[in-house]
């Protein structure tokens, strides 16, 4: 195996490259979102979906003229 010095490895890299992404794949992962809470309110919950129909309760009684994201979800 031939070692790589740094200067070599230097002359290697381009300015910049062009990237097809019309090759691109979605990230699987990008939507996931992880909240962790503390573990007194997670004592009153038992699943995510108890935890988001209580948030979409409190959202849908905030005072607010226009349709929120909670309404359009639910």
């Amino acid at each position: 195996m031939k070692a790589i010095n740094a200067a070599d490895q230097s002359q290697d890299m381009l300015p910049e490259y062009k990237l097809d992404y019309s090759k691109a794949k979605s990230n699987r992962f990008a939507e996931k979102i992880t909240i962790a809470l503390d573990p007194d309110v997670a004592e009153f919950f038992t699943t995510s979906e108890d935890v988001n129909k209580v948030l979409r309760a409190i959202l849908l009684a905030l005072p607010n003229d226009n349709l929120t994201k909670a309404q359009q979800v639910a």
